[in-house]
């Protein structure tokens, strides 16, 4: 676990850092990026927002105006328990800061054991109705959400880059990916279908899938919408309870998404929504009446949570870091395949667990690289909002001096900057957590070439065949995914079959499934033996339960001959 921090501010108002041990980040998508905590209470937000710009500045009085649950002016994001939003009693709040100007934009509690208790409650005792409730009636609710998701995309979207950085673009395909999942969600009247068959003369055997009680989700920083998505409605419709903590550095978009399920008429106590960091996390992993857990964030995190939940006996599914490789081959449409790299490893400033962070040039294809360079260098980075940004700031100062240091230290280990990202200046930015597009020749020995990067920066490495490559790619821990450029079917046939990761992209940077499959990252990357979304969606929120049944034919009889007009007559 890494520490946290408490907040001290500088003359002109910027955070400066300092240790406290005592708080540490256990759903960071990096494990080395850690929260911000203050130990007073907040104090009441102010009209305008100096740090931010004038367009910004109407999208968080927007924002703060019309959603019930967080604010984007200096106040506080609330609990959602039982339906209701709620102040927190607690002496400790986390700042979230704007990334692209450290403008404090609302202040996250560390929910109290009390209220952490509340919420628990909440969960189970709307369990014991909810499970009770017609799959045709909580399909209706998946229905009317989906409705109200895309009504207000952009809406979210805009709670996205204020508090995440990507750009409004991006910011739109996090909400849209989780939408689709909201989408798959509304078939749970044919997904949950069970089986029946005749056994036996009289006898069948049936199986059906039941929920399994009060549930909880933890989320990254890095997809705000989309991963709170991947649970909220398949935990739901399968007829279960959810307690769900968003990252505390951009949990915005998650309140807007309870608020919307709200309004799409589910039961008080169905979703809760709790905030914090270690505390709040293991008391989901110990607590007794919470049975499963879905998490996704860093490796040192994912095995912790996996960990202690399944030691309190629970079922934990954990989504967790990687190191994905894209093999370009000489016979590769170069356009395609060059624009396909920039894009995976640069979009969302790098801070996807698909992102394509290595670039394996295979023979002659090394001679892509120098234009790779040159495409590179003209990828704009600015703050989300701004027409022609293509990504935006990292997330933290934290996050950028991690990636800043890793950049330095392939320096001076021997690797060759093909393109240097660090120290970027962007124009009414100038306290921006920016990291410029880097590109850096690496051998796999290299520390930038073993850790998840998270950040804009692609590594480079050159073979001489393709066994040399899938033997390089194979030997990485991680199996989140790999990727191949190439116009040979034999050749894209092998590497899909030698391969070890679990999602798997032919001339596709990033072969995240559509959910109606599900997310196959395995190896290093994944802890559990259930799948998110999809057919392993449902069968993670689900036990299945059998029943066999007797109903002898021959003692099917009539207990008497009914009327009889006949004369009666002794028999």
């Amino acid at each position: 676990m890494r520490s946290g921090h408490l907040v001290l501010r500088n003359s002109q108002g910027l955070p400066q850092l300092v240790t406290d041990s005592s708080h540490a980040s256990c759903n960071a998508e990096a494990d080395s990026l850690s929260s911000v905590v203050i130990r007073t209470p907040p104090l009441p937000f102010p009209a305008l927002m100096p740090g931010l710009n004038s367009f910004s500045q109407a999208r968080a009085e927007e924002l703060s105006s019309q959603w019930k649950g967080t604010n984007f002016l200096g106040g506080t994001t609330k609990n959602f328990i039982d339906g209701e939003f709620r102040e927190s009693r607690t002496e400790k709040w986390i700042e979230v800061l704007d990334p692209a100007t450290q403008t404090l934009l609302s202040r996250v509690p560390e929910t109290t054991p009390e209220e952490f208790e509340s919420a628990v409650d909440a969960a189970s005792k709307a369990f014991q109705t909810w499970k009770k409730t017609s799959v045709l009636k909580r399909q209706r609710f998946a229905l009317d959400l989906q409705a109200l998701i895309r009504q207000n995309m952009d809406t979210i979207a805009n709670a996205i880059v204020l508090e995440q950085g990507k750009t409004f673009a991006d910011a739109q395909g996090d909400v849209l990916r989780g939408l689709q999942v909201v989408e798959s969600a509304c078939a749970i009247p044919t997904t949950l279908m069970g089986e029946k068959l005749e056994v036996s003369k009289d006898m069948d055997t049936e199986t059906r899938k039941v929920p399994l009680g009060v549930c909880a989700s933890i989320a990254p920083f890095n997809f705000p919408a989309m991963i709170p998505l991947w649970t909220i409605p398949v935990a739901i419709v399968t007829g279960n309870t959810l307690i769900i903590k968003p990252s505390e550095r951009d949990p915005g978009a998650a309140m807007m998404i309870a608020e919307l399920c709200q309004r799409a008429g589910l039961p008080n106590g169905v979703l809760n929504v709790v905030h914090g960091t270690v505390p709040t996390v293991n008391a989901i992993c110990t607590h007794p009446k919470i049975k499963a857990i879905s998490f996704v964030g860093g490796n040192k995190a994912g095995q912790h949570i996996y960990e202690l939940g399944t030691k309190n006996g629970k079922r934990v599914q954990c989504n967790m870091g990687a190191k994905n490789h894209a093999v370009i081959m000489p016979d590769a449409n170069k356009d395609q395949a060059l624009n396909a790299l920039l894009g995976a490893a640069c979009g969302a400033a790098g801070q996807r667990c698909m992102a394509i962070s290595v670039a394996v040039f295979v023979g002659a294809a090394q001679n892509f690289i120098p234009e790779l360079v040159t495409r590179a260098s003209k990828l704009q980075v600015n703050q989300g909002f701004e027409k022609g940004a293509e990504f935006g700031p990292v997330t933290t100062p934290a996050a950028k001096a991690r990636i800043e240091g890793l950049i330095e230290s392939a320096e001076k280990e021997g690797a060759k900057i093909l393109l240097d990202g660090r120290n970027k200046q962007v124009p009414n930015f100038p306290n921006g957590n920016f990291v410029g597009a880097t590109l850096i020749e690496v051998t796999a020995n290299l520390t930038a070439y073993k850790e998840e990067i998270f950040g804009p920066v692609l590594c480079v490495i050159n073979v001489g065949t393709l066994d040399e490559a899938i033997e390089l790619v194979n030997a990485n821990p991680f199996g989140n995914g790999a990727a191949i450029f190439t116009q040979s079917g034999p050749i894209a046939r092998k590497f899909e079959t030698e391969i070890e990761a679990g999602q798997i992209g032919i001339n596709v940077p990033i072969p995240v499934p559509l959910p109606m499959f599900s997310w196959t990252g395995n190896k290093a990357s994944f802890l559990g033996d259930i799948n998110f979304y999809g057919k392993g969606g449902i069968n993670f929120y689900t036990q299945t339960k059998t029943t066999t049944t007797l109903w002898r034919s021959d003692d099917a009889h009539v207990a008497g001959e009914g009327a009889s007009v006949n004369m009666p007559v002794l028999k």
